[in-house]
């Protein structure tokens, strides 16, 4: 797996002059919305996204009237419509609508959910989700964002960085106990991510979700740079670590290199 001094997925600089601060704080708005603030005041807003109340006020006016806010004249909400800005990345990669038999072809055989996911500084983002039909605790769907760290896709994918760049992004995240077994000194993780990179593999075990397993395996292309990963996830109380290794493992990979000959 080939290893590389910087990553896209890396925040740049502000480029002086070329630098539009309006935009950007129109999409700093828009992220301050979230599962956990789906409705929020002004001040909300104001204080999620680090402007002023003047500032929010203009540009979620600004977004109501292009049609992704609305407000009952206290809370705003996002509409619908903000889904066009995700999904216009899905329809720029159209590998994810081949990848998609694949991954349902794999569900099929192991009976448990598959996601692909990619990198985004110190997250995992998903960008396909195939669920089994069995019940799962945690909800996830395209555009879900997760921990780089305490994720079997997330280690996975920072193992195509090098050392110094994963461990920055490690330093720079907000790691913290997910359950009694997540790893959370920085040390220690770099040691699983390296882990990872010789392998070409990874496994986590109830680090994120208590009871949840799952085992990523990567998706690259033809300059062998890692693009993507594709994993299994699972209910420990109907699978098993080693278990998930030795017979949906082998799946996965193959699952996973079928998905690169897409690219």
């Amino acid at each position: 797996m080939a290893t590389h001094p910087t990553h896209p997925d890396t925040p740049s600089p502000a480029p002086g002059d070329s630098y539009v601060q309006s935009f950007a704080r129109g999409l700093q708005v828009i992220r301050s919305f979230s599962a956990n603030a789906p409705r929020q005041t002004l001040s909300e807003v104001a204080a999620g996204s680090g402007l002023t109340r003047a500032g929010a006020r203009r540009i979620l006016l600004t977004l109501q009237t292009l049609g992704y806010v609305v407000t009952d004249g206290k809370l705003f909400t996002l509409t619908p419509r903000i889904l066009d800005l995700g999904f216009a990345y899905l329809s720029s990669m159209p590998i994810w609508n081949r990848a998609e038999p694949v991954m349902e072809a794999l569900v099929q055989q192991v009976q448990e959910s598959c996601s692909a996911a990619v990198l985004d500084a110190t997250d995992i983002v998903y960008v396909l989700r195939v669920p089994t039909q069995k019940i799962m605790r945690m909800s996830l769907g395209v555009g879900s964002r997760l921990p780089a760290y305490c994720t079997s896709l997330g280690r996975l994918l920072l193992a195509d960085l090098e050392d110094d760049e994963v461990r920055a992004r490690l330093e720079a995240s907000s790691i913290e106990a997910m359950t009694k077994h997540t790893v959370t000194d920085v040390d220690a993780l770099m040691a699983k991510v390296a882990q990872a990179r010789k392998q070409q593999w990874c496994l986590v075990n109830q680090e994120l979700e208590e009871g949840l397993i799952s085992v990523a395996a990567p998706i690259v292309n033809r300059q062998g740079r890692m693009v993507a990963a594709l994993n299994i996830s699972g209910q420990a109380n109907r699978t098993s670590a080693k278990v998930m290794q030795e017979t949906m493992l082998p799946a996965l990979v193959d699952a996973a290199q079928r998905v690169s000959q897409l690219l």
